[in-house]
């Protein structure tokens, strides 16, 4: 572990190169950071910096710029995230409680983050296994047929038409609405599949109103077709990096277009609401070891039901990036809470 007053060269050369772009000198290191040292005494600590991996030389007479490990220690020594300013956390809000429903917060979030960070932008959608039960509605269409709403606490809302065995009066429509809501509401899927197949055998008979209601229910649980939706933004972005950035921006573009890569950069951070950084080769595709993942998981009542995050060359603003990602987390988390 470097000292502190390495760990301040170090903090002062990623900084540098992230802004400029080009790899960073002692002298212009004591310029801009006031680091009460000469330029020699932070050409040794460079020296060490390097020596340990922190630090590379990408040609002879250059100066310095971070490695993965550099970054990586620079991550890990940011005690706090840097808070959003007052500004950004009004236009945050703004942008999002404007959403009108789930497809509208998803697709507000991935241009927002794209655009408060430059980067690339995910966003999951909530998963059904995390999801519990807000409540469930059943109308009467007619005196056989009968509309069932499935409302999930992720905003999620499922519909199935049903059609009856027999009629339902308006008093057995009441009892079979209380019956479903009372076994079901509050529970997470898996369970009230389970409690509301309960309330079938109960009676005995599979072809009973409530027995019909129930398995359309169960297959609006068992429908899993967002679990595997991810949208994405910002890819534009990838082209203002530049200098050597745009012969991995091909590999990078093909990586991204396929949703189990896309899932599975996101997939530890959908058990977990902390910001998690993953940063060059330490992500899990070699066609991505030139970026850095920013993600964070999102959920009502801090239960993750998703994640989101950006993509971006290892370059990157990390401070701006983990403070946008968990804002906007936090954000939707609250909006998925209030819905």
């Amino acid at each position: 572990m470097p000292d502190e007053r390495r760990l301040n060269v170090l903090r002062a050369i990623v900084e540098d190169y992230v802004a400029t772009r080009e790899p960073v000198g002692s002298r212009a290191l004591v310029e801009r950071h006031g680091l009460g040292v000469s330029p020699a005494t932070v050409r040794n600590d460079m020296a060490a910096l390097e020596e340990e991996g922190l630090i590379a030389q990408p040609h002879t007479s250059a100066g310095r710029i971070p490695t993965d490990l550099g970054y990586r220690l620079f991550v890990d020594q940011l005690t706090t995230v840097k808070p959003m300013s007052s500004a950004e956390r009004r236009a945050i809000s703004h942008f999002l409680e404007g959403a009108h429903d789930l497809d509208d917060v998803v697709q507000r979030s991935v241009r927002l983050l794209a655009q408060l960070t430059q980067q690339v932008a995910i966003v999951q959608y909530p998963t059904l296994a995390s999801s519990t039960i807000r409540h469930i509605e059943v109308v009467a269409m007619s005196s056989t047929r009968l509309l069932v709403v499935l409302i999930l606490s992720t905003g999620r809302v499922e519909q199935r038409l049903v059609e009856l065995p027999t009629e339902l009066d308006d008093e057995a429509l009441t009892n079979l609405r209380s019956r479903l809501n009372r076994a079901a509401t509050g529970e997470l899927i898996g369970t009230a599949v389970t409690q509301l197949a309960d309330l079938v055998e109960e009676g005995g008979d599979t072809t009973t109103p409530m027995a019909v209601v129930v398995a359309a229910l169960i297959e609006a649980m068992s429908n899993h077709r967002s679990d595997q939706r991810v949208v994405i933004g910002g890819t534009s972005n990838l082209a203002r990096f530049g200098d050597g950035f745009e012969s991995t921006v091909k590999p990078i573009l093909e990586a991204l277009e396929e949703q189990v890569v896309l899932l599975r950069l996101l997939g530890e951070a959908a058990s977990s609401n902390a910001v998690m950084v993953r940063i060059g080769h330490e992500g899990p595709y070699e066609e991505l070891s030139a970026t850095s993942v920013v993600a964070s998981g999102y959920g009502p009542h801090e239960r993750p039901a998703g994640a989101l995050g950006v993509v971006g060359p290892t370059r990157m603003d990390y401070p701006g990036s983990m403070a946008a990602v968990r804002a906007v987390a936090a954000y939707v988390s609250g909006i998925l809470e209030d819905s």
